[in-house]
């Protein structure tokens, strides 16, 4: 064989065809779905006999106990004589209340950086411990034009969450101690991807707006002088301006999403990884595909679908009436998506309140002031306050349906005018400070591998070589 490369092999190799499947073998992969189908179906009634808890949920989808921690809590319930009421929701980070904390960050900057730092190392700075960190942390927001050339801007795409994953792993060959998980290394490692991560996700942003839309590329440096959320402000747009109060609302909603407990899927997933002694690289790449996901990062994408939906089925707004019968279409399934939902609305542990909600609400409606989108706002707040009660009485629900940090957190991105490919990379620039706090925690204490059990229910049966096997009709029932 010759060992010389076919260029015009190569360049067809090089396209979009290398990952489609041949038209000649779509009967073949057809059957194969089918076997599939079969294959991995799993009766549901099994999951109640062997009381297996889906989703690691119980019956009443409180979430099954995996861990300790001492990083954050949510608090949906008060507890009266061994029972559980429901109360406006409380979070806390390492023991301090999240809502005390924003209204100390009510005229200073930096309150984002001020969480990294509680999470991290779990009491609030003072001024000296707070200054020293933002040194360090500033120094770090950098990346090389030789990174933002051969590794952001190569490969570029339109979910921004799959470059940033692709920029973190390919960080892990640029460090001289890769594997090295002491906590002393892998702090440093996590601060390094936390002052890093704003970086990549808006430089991944123009490059895919330069390459695959032509758009005028614009790659800005950040400045040391600016906060978390300037910096991201000034290097998004092409005039690198904003005003204090832009600011000051991209800040908070960093502070709201910076970390939620250890049970949500992408924190559970930095422990899971990191259990296993792998590298800090390849436990926040996980973290990341994890937020990704639709069930959990994209929410606020769903809430602004809706939203676009309802303005144009509903062009009355102020008319409740009309939109207590179109929410109530959507739930039943007749508009919209037709899945049945109110997107932006329940949650699994807060009841009366979401104290993320409560406290964004009141930062959109100042800025849908600032900005001249009061009716807009109120059309928010009007679906809101009608979409709990029809979701309750719908559902015959007992326990209250109060709307989530989601409901607002894509319409403060909109007036932001933060792109919609940018919605979930800006969730994963906050709650990475979340996943590298979970994981130094998992390295301090020397956990085992984190290694649940499933429980095998299928059945066991004799091999035949291939010559005497039988086909057999996929739909026949599982032996």
């Amino acid at each position: 064989m010759s060992d010389k490369i076919d260029l015009k092999n190569k360049a067809e190799l090089d396209s979009i065809e290398i990952l489609e499947l041949a038209k000649t073998y779509k009967r073949q992969f057809e059957e194969l779905i089918e076997y599939t189908l079969v294959s991995g179906h799993i009766d549901p009634e099994l999951y109640v006999e062997y009381d297996v808890k889906r989703g690691l949920r119980d019956s009443n989808g409180k979430g099954v106990l995996t861990g300790l921690t001492e990083i954050s809590d949510v608090v949906g319930f008060a507890q009266e004589h061994g029972r559980k009421i429901p109360s406006e929701g409380n979070l806390y980070y390492q023991g301090y209340n999240v809502a005390d904390m924003v209204a100390s960050f009510e005229n200073r900057k930096r309150g984002f950086e001020e969480v990294i730092y509680t999470l991290l190392f779990g009491r609030s700075p003072d001024q000296r411990q707070f200054d020293m960190f933002n040194t360090i942390i500033m120094d770090m927001m950098k990346l090389s034009q030789r990174f933002i050339r051969d590794v952001i801007m190569k490969a570029s795409n339109e979910n921004i969450m799959n470059a940033m994953q692709r920029c973190i792993l390919t960080l892990y060959t640029y460090d001289e101690q890769p594997d090295d998980i002491t906590p002393a290394n892998a702090l440093r490692q996590s601060l390094q991807l936390i002052a890093k991560m704003p970086l990549i996700a808006v430089y991944s942003y123009h490059s895919y707006r330069h390459f695959r839309q032509d758009a005028n590329l614009v790659i800005k440096s950040p400045k040391k002088e600016l906060s978390f959320s300037e910096n991201i402000l000034y290097m998004l747009r092409e005039d690198g301006q904003f005003t204090d109060l832009e600011a000051k609302v991209l800040d908070i909603a960093l502070v709201l999403h910076a970390e939620h407990g250890g049970g949500n899927n992408s924190t559970f997933t930095t422990h899971v990884v990191t259990s296993t002694g792998t590298d800090t690289y390849s436990a926040i790449a996980a973290s990341i595909g994890s937020l990704k996901g639709p069930k959990h990062g994209g929410a606020n994408l769903k809430v602004q679908d809706m939203f676009a939906n309802i303005m144009e089925n509903c062009p009355d707004w102020e008319d409740e009436g009309v939109l207590a019968d179109y929410l109530t279409d959507m739930l039943d399934k007749k508009v919209f998506d037709r899945a049945g939902l109110i997107y932006g609305m329940g949650h699994a542990v807060y009841t009366l309140s979401d104290p993320r909600e409560v406290i964004l609400k009141r930062y959109a409606r100042s800025l849908a002031e600032e900005k001249g989108l009061q009716k807009e706002f109120a059309l928010y707040e009007t679906v809101e306050r009608i979409a709990g009660n029809l979701i309750m009485k719908k559902r015959k629900m007992f326990k209250p349906v109060c709307a989530n940090v989601d409901f607002y957190s894509g319409f403060v991105y909109s007036m932001l005018n933060i792109p919609r490919e940018l919605y979930t990379p800006i969730f994963a620039i906050s709650r990475i400070s979340g996943w590298c706090a979970h994981r130094m925690e998992e390295l301090v204490n020397c956990g085992k591998i984190i290694r649940p059990a499933y429980r095998y229910v299928g059945h066991h049966r004799p091999f035949f070589e291939i010559q005497e096997r039988k086909e057999k009709n996929p739909f026949e029932e599982k032996e």
